[in-house]
């Protein structure tokens, strides 16, 4: 049987005239602020913490969206935890305003322009903003319906 180990993070999304998203920059890829899971946490939990520590970011800078969450799996090799599969779920996060994150695990952060043209990941942060996208529309569509009501 396969270790799974369980992390957590989110998706921070300002919204408003300019619609954009924070991505944390490693040497060779983009990633988002996440990590796993302490004992006892519950995801929710282990999301916000490793925001925080990760980006500076406190929860009270940002309000989750209670309808979104997003899971992805993906095997990893040769780790100091050696090969195990991580299971990442992701929260969706609205912040009022840019800001520029305290990094303390990634050498550099960008704020992408939303909707996204072309890839920007594709094992792991391509799959999430597809289903961010199908989300807004979902939201788009009850606000129409309820509208006509």
């Amino acid at each position: 049987m396969t270790r799974v180990i369980e992390a957590a993070g989110f998706l921070l999304f300002c919204r408003g005239e300019n619609p954009s998203f924070l991505l944390m920059k490693h040497a060779n890829r983009w990633d988002l602020p996440k990590g796993h899971a302490e004992q006892g946490e519950s995801l929710l939990q282990t999301a916000l913490r490793e925001t925080e520590e990760e980006t500076g970011i406190a929860a009270e800078s940002f309000s989750v969206d209670p309808e979104f969450k997003f899971e992805i799996e993906y095997e990893v090799k040769g780790n100091k935890r050696g090969d195990y599969l991580k299971r990442v779920t992701y929260f969706l996060g609205y912040i009022h305003m840019q800001v520029a994150p305290s990094l303390t695990e990634h050498i550099d952060f960008r704020w992408f322009n939303w909707p996204v043209l072309g890839t920007i990941q594709q094992a792991t942060i391509d799959p999430l903003l597809r289903a961010v996208e199908i989300h807004f529309g979902k939201l788009a569509q009850n606000n129409n319906s309820s509208e006509q009501q």
